[in-house]
Order: C-alpha cells, then sequence, then structure tokens
C-alpha cells in the first residue's frame, strides 16, 4: 500500500499542505502573510465564553497558527497513513478516503492540542523594541535642526534604551532661553508629541548626528 493509493488521497493532500508552508517558511513569504503568525477568534465568537474554550481546548494561541496548522496536518496524515496500513494488515482492506479522514482528524485534533504546549515551551518568545514616548522623558538629545524656542520647536534625535534614535520637536522647558542646533539637552516632561528639555551636558552622551 503506497500514499498514493485513492484511500490515502486526504493524508497525500495533507503532506502536499504541509510541505507548501515548510516552502513559505523557508522563502520567508509568511512575513507578508498579515496575521500568519496570530490566530484570533472568528467576528461573533465569544473570545470570553464558548471561543475562548475551543481555541483552549484546540491548542490555539499557544504558538504561532502556521506552527500549529502545520502540526496538525503533520499528525493528521501520520495517523491516516499508519491508520490504513493497520486496517489493511488486520482486516484484508482500509477505510474509504472519507472515513479515514473523518477518523484521522478526530484523533489529531487532540493529539495537535497535546503537542501544543511542548512546542510553545521550546518556542522562542516575541521580544520587542518599541518604547513609548513616556519612556524618552529623562533622556539625553541633541538638537538637530532648528532653534528651540518656547511655541516654536525644533527638531532633536534620542537615543531610546535599545540604541534606536527617535526624532522629536522640543521647546525648552525655560521659556527664558533657546536651544540652539548641536546643543545637548535632558528631556524632562511631555505634552503631546512635544518635548520640554533643559540644557545638559554629558561626558557620556556620545550621540551621533
Amino acid at each position: 500500500m503506497t500514499l498514493l493509493e485513492a484511500h490515502n488521497l486526504p493524508f497525500l493532500i495533507a503532506f502536499g499542505a504541509l510541505a507548501l508552508i515548510a516552502l513559505v517558511q523557508l522563502t520567508g513569504v509568511s512575513e507578508a502573510i498579515e496575521g500568519a503568525g496570530d490566530f484570533d477568534a472568528p467576528d461573533g465568537l465569544d473570545a470570553s465564553g464558548f471561543g475562548e474554550a475551543l481555541t483552549t481546548l484546540l491548542g490555539l494561541g499557544r504558538v504561532p497558527f502556521l506552527i500549529w496548522l502545520a502540526a496538525l496536518l503533520f499528525l493528521f496524515g501520520t495517523v491516516g497513513v499508519i491508520g490504513q496500513m493497520v486496517l489493511a494488515s488486520t482486516f484484508g482492506a482500509p477505510l474509504s478516503a472519507g472515513w479515514a479522514a473523518l477518523l484521522a482528524g478526530g484523533a489529531a485534533l487532540p493529539l495537535n492540542s497535546l503537542a501544543a504546549r511542548p512546542l510553545a515551551a521550546i518556542m522562542p518568545k516575541d521580544e520587542t523594541t518599541a518604547v513609548t514616548l513616556d519612556e524618552l522623558v529623562r533622556r539625553d538629545a541633541e538638537i538637530q535642526i532648528g532653534t528651540a524656542r518656547p511655541g516654536s520647536p525644533a527638531r532633536a534625535k534620542v537615543i531610546d534604551r535599545h540604541g534606536h534614535p527617535h526624532f522629536v520637536m522640543v521647546e525648552p522647558h525655560d521659556e527664558t532661553i533657546e536651544l540652539n542646533a548641536g546643543d545637548t539637552v535632558l528631556l524632562v516632561r511631555r505634552e503631546g508629541q512635544t518635548f520640554f528639555a533643559v540644557h545638559y551636558e554629558s561626558p557620556l552622551l556620545g550621540l551621533d548626528s
């Protein structure tokens, strides 16, 4: 009995889909598929009730959706092919493709839910280097373009805790002074998108324009 026989057609399709997912991952196309790495409950499904229970039961959300789907396809195909081989050797004939797919799917879903737990434990966790605007307060900045006056902000560069540059609009905290291009300042507060700064010289600043 081979995978290409008619009664194994659902499992051949599953392995083909699995190969396609692997190709998508290897070529990086998955990064362009919006939502490919996350699962959202369908519209109208109560995520706080039945929907949440269903996704937990199926193991959805523990790992990225493509990983969950790949594991399901692999288990479905493997259980189906092995099951057909066992049935053929025991009873002399395998099940029809439809019945085999139904039984294999019923077995693969709970097995995949169990497999999602160890997969989630070994997969690297997502990390983000995003920062909020408030996290830029109390950081050094350099006025780059223009002269900052009260009511007339100038453009400044500030480096966040991850070493990434941000360009913000800055006004002087002290309304009696001006901040000129090249000045090193300390951001002391924020109002909306505008930061307010005071003169500050630090030998450790090392900001590059």
